[in-house]
């Protein structure tokens, strides 16, 4: 069952390694890579955080704010690109066996989506992230975007 600490493991400094299709909805489109960094800070005593994910190849940030409702034992993920200045809608969701899984309905290209955000490998060195779309409510999904945190080397 989530609790309030499930994304303990994600705060502090990160270095990503992104991976994303060209284009997020054709299940042909080539793959690009690119570095990034990230910070989290944790809020509400852990059952809040923001994190702020620098990508200097798309020439934007990120921002990520969870909160954890204790009432229904869920995690609201809610994302925001330096980009447009607003967020998107939230996907929700919790963890169960080590494995995050949260989902929501957005839209991409003028296409009405469901959106899956997957967090896995969580150490504290490590972590997954991966989003995927469907565009049949669930059925099929097409990953299209996924990070391998790794923690910056100490010097």
């Amino acid at each position: 069952m989530s609790g309030p600490h499930d994304f303990d493991f994600f705060h502090g400094e990160w270095e990503v390694r992104h991976r994303r299709r060209t284009d997020f909805l054709a299940p042909d489109s080539a793959w690009e890579e690119f570095p990034a960094t990230s910070r989290c800070l944790p809020l509400f005593d852990g059952a809040a955080n923001i994190d702020e994910i620098d990508m200097p190849h798309l020439g934007a940030k990120g921002l990520t704010l969870r909160l954890f409702d204790p009432e229904a034992r869920v995690w609201s993920l809610n994302w925001s690109s330096s980009r447009s200045g607003r967020l998107f809608p939230p996907v929700v969701g919790r963890f169960e066996g080590g494995r995050g899984e949260f989902h929501g309905d957005d839209t991409h290209d003028g296409k009405d989506v469901r959106v899956r955000f997957v967090w896995s490998g969580v150490s504290a060195t490590t972590a997954r992230w991966e989003q995927a779309f469907s565009l049949d409510g669930g059925e099929t999904w097409l990953t299209n975007w996924i990070m391998e945190f790794r923690r910056p080397a100490v010097t």
